[in-house]
């Protein structure tokens, strides 16, 4: 069994050492850890080079190499640089439990290996000295975890920190381009085409800092957003927007009829009249995880309120 982890890095100087260091700590330790670095103009790089230096499994992909590709095209060209059974994908600045990879190859070796997986777990929130802010980031943030594809069409559970696919998704990985995020489409196609796993068990630090490039949500995030209205309900139009063009990238592939059918839907929800809105909405019950997200969302596919296409 090959298993990579795959790590893109970008002046992430401050707390790299400790991530990669947990991973060493893993309890299975038969892996492999691929690095990209995304262009970083401060000491990451030195600090992959002598940590691989070091450990024969860490491999720094690009060095003396500063492209920027951003984090989704940077993750595509590890996963496609060398070829596993499993792959595990790494943030630079978190810190994984001892043993999240034993608990996460022990769920996935319980399904079919021809058959399309994603393997992901809840997460804890912590400051950046590792003090709990949240013990349980679905709980908080998302009330429950999405395994089907009804689900994740409109919003996503999955941090790609926790996730691990298998070779299956990874060869069903084809686009990285106007994707939302590589986690995020990573789990429709494993909830499309396969199976998409929740593990109800945290399995990583998830560390808050001014540099994240994606956060949790705090209760001051909030606060600020809740101060600018027009702005709140530009940046939900955006996500719904971004996220039914995501979705379209389903279509075309060999999904089940009633599949291509939900997608389709879900897709192209704003070219309908708002009668038919309402009621594909209500046919395939498409929603938020939480009932006031549901009503907001509701509210706006059906009134165009703010709308711009």
């Amino acid at each position: 069994m090959k298993v990579n982890i795959v790590m893109s890095t970008y002046n992430g100087e401050k707390y790299l050492a400790d991530q990669i260091n947990s991973i060493q700590k893993q309890t299975f330790k038969d892996w492999h850890l691929f690095i990209r670095d995304d262009g970083s103009s401060d000491n990451t790089p030195s600090i992959i080079r002598e940590i691989a230096q070091k450990d024969s499994r860490v491999h720094f992909i690009n060095d003396g190499q500063d492209e920027n590709y951003g984090v989704i095209k940077s993750f595509y060209h590890l996963v496609k640089h060398t070829s596993a059974d499993y792959y595990f994908f790494s943030d630079q600045d978190d810190v994984w439990l001892p043993e999240k990879m034993e608990v996460t190859l022990k769920r996935a070796q319980n399904e079919a290996s021809n058959t399309p997986l994603l393997v992901y777990t809840d997460l804890t929130v912590v400051n950046e000295n590792l003090e709990v802010l949240q013990e349980s980031m679905i709980k908080s943030q998302s009330h429950h975890a999405n395994t089907e594809l009804v689900q994740e069409l409109t919003e996503n559970t999955v941090t790609g920190g926790t996730m691990m696919i298998n070779k299956a998704l990874a060869d069903k990985w084809q686009v990285y381009e106007d994707l939302l995020m590589h986690d995020w489409y990573l789990a429709l196609l494993a909830a499309a085409f396969g199976k998409l796993v929740y593990i109800d068990k945290p399995t990583q630090l998830y560390r808050q800092h001014d540099t994240n490039v994606l956060g949790a949500r705090t209760w001051s995030k909030r606060a600020k957003n809740w101060l600018k209205p027009n702005t709140l309900i530009s940046k939900y139009w955006w996500l719904i927007k971004s996220s039914q063009n995501q979705a379209k990238k389903l279509l075309g592939q060999e999904v089940p009829e009633s599949t291509a059918q939900m997608v389709d839907a879900y897709a192209h929800l704003m070219d309908k009249n708002w009668m038919n809105r309402w009621r594909l909405l209500n046919h395939y019950k498409f929603k938020k995880n939480r009932h006031f997200h549901t009503c907001v969302f509701t509210l706006l596919i059906v009134t165009k309120l703010g709308y711009k296409r």
